[in-house]
């Protein structure tokens, strides 16, 4: 009998979560004996909807399948024409409000696995708390503004961050390299090297490590010295990534994000088995790496 197939829609292979969403997947289908084809849009959104419109209105053999992590929006006019070729729809890691409407209408399973983008932020804040206990000033790197898990996390760690911590709020891409541009440019800010930093925090562990580069590269001597001995926290703690930073000293802590690729997976072989709906979100919880704990409060810079 011919193998199911689908086809993984992800952000882009030059970051460490959607690697280890590609490898859960991978590992998934291997499991499950599927077949899956995985694409990344290269971080483009209009990309990432013609990748999957020239699946969906192939002539060929099409995906029984589709598990997208969408880059920009959350894709309902994709979605809507998948699901109307038969095609199942399962997006990732993004909250959507279209789910309801198209499972009423259409039998294929329609659902949403995500990880709890809130709590990755009320993490992230009580991580800050615990390190900066008296207190300070933080370099917040963010990811896109058109990633609308940006603000959730933005909004849980504003929430149990204490509130002698203030916030100086930086913008990147969610790679090494766009963590490292980001804080080269403000760097070449005059103010900058007079900012009395406390902590770096980002909200994935690639653009952390990237934002240490830059300080190790655009500073010199006993200034060099300060800004890389402050403490830095990422999220995703993906194995041989974040999690071996941590160990390593390079970061303090991170924020373990579970890989949902693999999970909507073995839900949509369920479910067709099955002939029923999956739950409509299932939602998975992150957790702090270390454990909150296990962190070393330090000293703020004075």
């Amino acid at each position: 009998m011919k193998k199911q197939s689908f086809l993984v829609s992800l952000n882009t292979d030059q970051n460490d979560y959607q690697h280890q969403q590609a490898v859960a997947a991978e590992e998934a289908a291997q499991r499950l004996g599927i077949d899956i084809r995985v694409v990344f849009a290269d971080n483009d959104a209009i990309n990432q909807s013609q990748q999957l419109l020239s699946v969906i209105q192939s002539s060929g053999q099409r995906p029984v399948g589709i598990v997208c992590q969408p880059v920009g929006t959350g894709l309902a006019q994709v979605a809507m024409a998948a699901v109307s070729a038969g095609i199942g729809w399962a997006v990732l890691n993004r909250e959507v409000d279209y789910l309801p409407q198209l499972r009423k209408r259409y039998q294929v399973p329609i659902f949403g696995v995500s990880v709890d983008q809130e709590e990755v932020g009320k993490i992230q804040g009580a991580q800050i708390a615990t390190l900066l206990p008296e207190g300070g000033l933080v370099l917040f790197i963010q990811g896109p503004a058109v990633n609308p898990a940006v603000q959730v996390r933005a909004s849980g760690m504003y929430s149990t961050k204490p509130n002698n911590v203030q916030i100086r709020a930086l913008r990147g891409r969610w790679t090494e390299e766009s963590g490292y541009e980001t804080v080269s440019s403000w760097l070449r800010l005059s103010t900058s090297h007079q900012t009395p930093i406390s902590l770096v925090a980002s909200q994935n562990d690639a653009m952390a490590l990237g934002a240490r580069k830059a300080f190790e590269q655009h500073t010199a001597g006993t200034e060099r010295d300060m800004w890389t001995k402050l403490p830095f926290t990422g999220c995703d703690a993906c194995p041989g990534k974040g999690q071996e930073w941590v160990r390593k000293g390079l970061l303090n802590a991170s924020v373990l994000i579970p890989s949902t690729a693999g999970l909507a997976l073995e839900m949509f072989v369920r479910h067709l088995q099955s002939g029923g709906q999956p739950p409509e979100t299932t939602l998975i919880q992150p957790t702090s790496y270390p454990p909150i704990d296990k962190l070393i409060p330090v000293r703020s810079r004075p």
